[in-house]
């Protein structure tokens, strides 16, 4: 009898798929789950109890207490029977009976098909409104997303094409992994332009048409990304700055995809970035530009040539190898510099500012202490 082959494998599956890779992972997400194995299991002579996860922008694995108005909202949506509960605060009644009213059959277990379609995009246009001084916004053409992943990879597959050339989509450089797996998913080309790190990671207008212009020569660039604020730098880009994009965009015939995710900065976000520039502006080889918005902070690092040899030989990037370092060291799991792209010769990580101030403010100090004992292994 003939063997069957497995329909899917391998060597059948789509050949972008196997060229994508995990945002952050490799060799300190596999360490980093070593590790927090070992504790559970005792962690026998560690000078820590758990593993600081900093290298994601997850707000309730860094400690953060969750919102507690959408998760009543979203339990009285789910069973309308607690908007008789005494428990529940009127403000939150009636935002869930506002819902409730505009779904059919008051439920939200339907298909819900003119809720999702005309009125969520009604309340998000006016909401854009408010923010935007009254600029008008016009609820046909908001579409929503399941996540901001779904929605670059969906605009990636609407609008990049092959003939009579690949499409060109211009991205900043550093930027979050998500691009770089959506355009290999979409056979795109990616055209990278950097941003000004020495200028505090501002956008440049003359970088940008260079990098049209270099895209053009093997490929048709069309769309032109912006992450602002940046991910991962968190950096703001002036009112000029996009007023002159958004010409510029027009003037050359590029979709303007600009992604503003990371627009949640909070009190504690403010005061966290501040802390954290301070306790950087403090610490021999990293240099922190200011922190103006978002959740991260994305310092430059120097690495002796020691370590970078060391590095290399292991296989590794130099700021893998000294985040890997960190973490072995002192439980804080960093994300380094190169997963987002960064200047050959210079070296980042990217921390989270999500921990609480105390948490973060150990971290800050295991950084410090590391760096110097870093610094004095291999200088």
């Amino acid at each position: 009898m003939q063997s069957r082959k497995k329909v899917m494998s391998l060597e059948s599956m789509n050949p972008m798929v196997k060229e994508t890779k995990l945002p952050i992972a490799d060799h300190l997400a596999q360490r980093a789950e070593e590790l927090q194995q070992d504790l559970k299991q005792g962690g026998k002579g560690r000078p820590y109890s758990e593993i600081m996860k900093c290298h994601t922008g997850d707000i309730c694995s860094m400690g953060q207490k969750p919102n507690t108005f959408i998760q009543q909202v979203a339990a009285i949506c789910a069973y309308p029977e607690l908007l008789k509960s005494a428990s529940m605060p009127e403000d939150v009644k009636q935002r869930a009976q506002g819902i409730l009213q505009g779904v059919d059959g008051f439920s939200i277990g339907g298909y819900n098909l003119r809720y999702i379609d005309y009125s969520v995009p009604e309340k998000i246009a006016k909401f854009i409104e408010r923010r935007d001084g009254g600029i008008p916004s016009n609820p046909r053409n908001i579409i929503g997303c399941h996540g901001v992943n779904l929605c670059i990879m969906n605009v990636m597959d609407l609008v990049t094409t092959k003939e009579p050339l690949k499409t060109g989509v211009l991205v900043p450089v550093p930027h979050c992994p998500v691009y770089t797996n959506a355009l290999v998913l979409a056979d795109a080309i990616k055209v990278p332009y950097q941003l000004d790190e020495g200028n505090d990671w501002a956008l440049n207008l003359q970088e940008l048409r260079q990098a049209l212009q270099e895209g053009r020569k093997h490929c048709n660039p069309k769309i032109l990304c912006i992450i602002n604020p940046s991910n991962p730098t968190g950096q703001v880009q002036s009112r000029k700055c996009i007023e002159d994009v958004i010409r510029f965009a027009a003037e050359e015939g590029l979709l303007l995809f600009a992604d503003e995710e990371k627009q949640r900065a909070k009190e504690f976000l403010a005061e966290n970035a501040r802390l954290t520039e301070e306790m950087f502006r403090q610490i021999p080889g990293i240099y922190c530009s200011p922190i103006r918005g978002s959740m991260y902070a994305f310092p430059r690092i120097d690495i002796p040539e020691k370590a970078v040899r060391q590095a290399q030989e292991q296989g590794m990037e130099p700021d893998v190898f000294f985040c890997y370092k960190l973490l072995e060291e002192t439980g804080v799991f960093l994300a380094a510099g190169s997963t987002f792209g960064q200047d050959e010769g210079t070296y980042h990580f990217r921390l989270t500012l999500l921990p609480p101030k105390e948490k973060l403010k150990s971290v800050l100090q295991s950084i410090r202490d590391f760096q110097k004992k870093f610094f004095e292994e291999y200088s």
